[in-house]
């Protein structure tokens, strides 16, 4: 059998064995190795505790004290039926008996006794009530860990397989201390079995010697008191270990390094302290009723020591004196990326005030982190842009039930998110208590709630939204809006490999040879401005290819582009398979067409500026009438007039998307809301 097997059946065997014990009398001599066994592991356990630099590299000690326990009652059966039958129970239990008894059975009691109160008292009460706290602690802060976890996580700190092994710790160290409050209770039962035990050994050897051996009571006490405090110490002093074992693993902080080092490095860091104890023990001495060798001798030893540290101390002080003043070893690479670190600057980031914690605490129920990853693949599906890792952090600087978004280290938007509260959108408010508020996306009238209200406000009529939803929503609609800030170069690298997978041909034709990465990444963001969805990479590609023979402007280069997708442009603005259309008045038109000039950066249209205000105000106010039916619009042009007409509306209708005749010719359903003139807009 192989080694591994081995050590799989050494526990379970060791386990059924012990059960044995309970049922199966034991001669003297295994009982005595047994008994020698049982104080081994006790030790090793203790020193284990001792050395450990974390308490999860000792995760299974709840289930050792269980398993000693039940092997130490075992034993405690075993040499309890030895003692009352034979009146023998091995050697280990004689010797300790006539060790601590000395000639004196009231010493042997008194010793036992004081035992058991340093052990059950002292030891295990104490242990039984920080490993009780210890495991409340614990699980009250999982949440800001997990919390933590996820947010490096989002943020790209850590990967994935790292953020799964700190989700493990923090769930192991949870489970640790809620075992060792339950194992405390096993050390504590122990120390009232033993002194039961001990009590039935005593009276009932007392009992069998005079009446089955004919023993007088002065004779038989004396030998099953011997008997039976051999028999109690024996079970005690490993007990002992054991409980001293548990109060040290429940009581260690997190350190870097053992008990023992720890233990001196930080006992040694104040000179004060000694000097002050070594002092005190002098001024004892002098008393005349005190001795003096003791006090003189540790006081002695104390005040030593604390010139020990002050020497120490000045020698490390110098050191450092030394190093400030010597120019520092640099170590390039290591500067290089700290100051990377201290400099790097999170694409997306969500900062929470305080008091919002709770909507990315899962243990309370709250998910936003859940529902950033789901917004992100949304967002992918949606428009083909894979939405960088978000940050979600706390700050103090921000307001109560305040959530900030940042781009690129830019705060953009703010919205409010009360705790306890749900967000009400309607008319008939007014009845509802709560603060009045405009919904960030839509710019709907609405109100903060009790969320205890929900049924109520849903009774007349409004629409309720919780907290995570209208950060989400706000989320997504700042994603949408910046997404080409959010296109970085890495990610079209990252994009262009993945098509390269499938499509090789398609992007060995256009990058390197006729456009660079560079060119490609404004040409998405450009589409990406207007909400054109750049999935369907491999179609943009190869229009790309033909279009950049002809030239790389930039507008030329997005209208192929446009012209390749064919349908999928419209589709973005379609209701209901519908495309609600704003027209431009063929004069308007022409007129247009014939104000356009070249530029570097795309043609312009020339226009005076009376134009100019006719064209804005009537384009505003279609877009206004579709939009108070609760139809969304486009304005559709000529292919030559949408990129410098989508230009000049951007700023004063940054809503208003425009569309050329190209991109809605295929449409099976369009229906015109109204058309511009060069004076006013004509409702149709």
């Amino acid at each position: 059998m192989r080694l591994p097997n081995l050590s799989q059946l050494v526990v379970p065997a060791g386990v059924v064995g012990i059960v044995l014990l309970l049922v199966v009398p034991l001669p003297a001599a295994l009982l005595d190795f047994l008994i020698a066994l049982n104080i081994t592991l006790s030790l090793v356990a203790l020193l284990m505790t001792m050395f450990v630099k974390r308490v999860l590299d000792f995760s299974v000690f709840p289930s050792l004290i269980l398993v000693l326990t039940l092997f130490r009652l075992g034993l405690n059966v075993a040499s309890t039926r030895l003692v009352l039958s034979d009146g023998y129970a091995g050697k280990v239990i004689e010797a300790f008996g006539h060790f601590v008894i000395s000639g004196s059975l009231v010493i042997g009691l008194v010793i036992f006794l004081i035992l058991v109160v340093i052990q059950f008292v002292v030891i295990t009460k104490g242990a039984e009530r920080v490993a009780e706290v210890g495991a409340r602690f614990t699980l009250d802060a999982m949440p800001g860990k997990q919390m933590a976890i996820d947010a490096d996580l989002n943020a790209g700190l850590i990967d994935e397989a790292t953020a799964r092994q700190r989700r493990a710790d923090v769930t192991a160290e949870a489970d640790f201390y809620g075992a060792m409050d339950g194992g405390s209770k096993f050390v504590k039962g122990d120390a009232i079995a033993g002194i039961i035990i001990m009590l039935i050994n005593l009276i009932g050897g007392f009992a069998i010697g005079m009446v089955q051996h004919g023993l007088g009571p002065a004779e038989s006490i004396q030998k099953y008191a011997l008997l039976s405090i051999g028999d109690g110490l024996v079970s005690q002093v490993p007990a002992l270990l054991l409980s001293v074992a548990t109060g040290l693993i429940v009581t260690r902080s997190t350190g870097a390094g053992d008990m023992g080092s720890e233990a001196i490095k930080q006992l040694s860091s104040q000179k004060l302290a000694f000097q002050i104890a070594g002092g005190a023990l002098v001024v004892l001495a002098l008393i005349p009723s005190m001795p003096k060798l003791p006090f003189l001798v540790v006081g002695g030893a104390a005040i030593y020591a604390s010139t020990r540290i002050a020497k120490r101390d000045k020698a490390a002080a110098r050191q450092a004196a030394l190093a400030e003043l010597a120019p520092a070893p640099v170590n390039p690479g290591e500067a290089a990326e700290n100051l990377l670190e201290e400099m790097r600057v999170d694409p997306l980031e969500v900062v929470l005030a305080p008091d919002l914690v709770d909507l990315v605490d899962t243990s309370g129920g709250g998910d936003l982190l859940e529902r950033v990853r789901a917004l992100r693949r949304k967002i992918a599906l949606e428009l083909g842009l894979v939405v960088p890792p978000v940050r979600t952090r706390d700050s103090l600087d921000l307001p109560v039930s305040t959530y900030a978004v940042r781009i690129s280290g830019v705060e953009v938007a703010r919205g409010m998110a009360p705790p306890g509260q749900v967000l009400a959108l309607g008319d008939n408010l007014d009845g509802l208590p709560g603060r009045s508020t405009v919904e960030p996306v839509f710019g709907l009238a609405g109100k903060w709630i009790p969320a205890e209200l929900r049924h109520q406000a849903q009774l007349t009529g409004a629409t309720v939204v919780d907290r995570a939803s209208v950060l989400i929503t706000h989320l997504g609609e700042l994603v949408r809006t910046h997404a080409p800030r959010l296109l970085s170069r890495e990610d079209v690298r990252s994009l262009v490999e993945a098509l390269k997978r499938t499509h090789p041909a398609v992007v060995d034709e256009l990058t390197p040879a006729v456009l660079t990465l560079g060119e490609v990444q404004r040409v998405l963001q450009a589409m990406l401005d207007e909400a054109v969805p750049i999935r369907d990479l491999a179609r943009i590609f190869e229009a790309l290819s033909l279009r950049a023979k002809a030239g790389s402007d930039l507008d030329g280069l997005v209208e192929a582009s446009r012209r390749a997708l064919g349908p999928a442009v419209a589709a973005v603005h379609e209701q209901d398979g519908v495309l609600h259309v704003i027209t431009l008045d063929p004069l308007l038109e022409q007129q247009l067409a014939d104000s356009l000039r070249p530029g570097e950066i795309g043609a312009s249209l020339a226009l005076d500026a009376l134009t100019a205000e006719h064209l804005v105000t009537g384009s505003s106010s279609c877009l206004e009438r579709a939009e108070g039916q609760g139809i969304s619009a486009v304005l559709v042009c000529a292919p030559p007039l949408r990129a410098p007409l989508r230009r000049l509306l951007k700023v004063a209708v940054g809503r208003l998307h425009v569309l050329s005749y190209d991109d809605v010719s295929n449409h099976p359903r369009i229906e015109t809301v109204g058309s511009v003139s060069g004076v006013h807009a004509l409702a149709s």
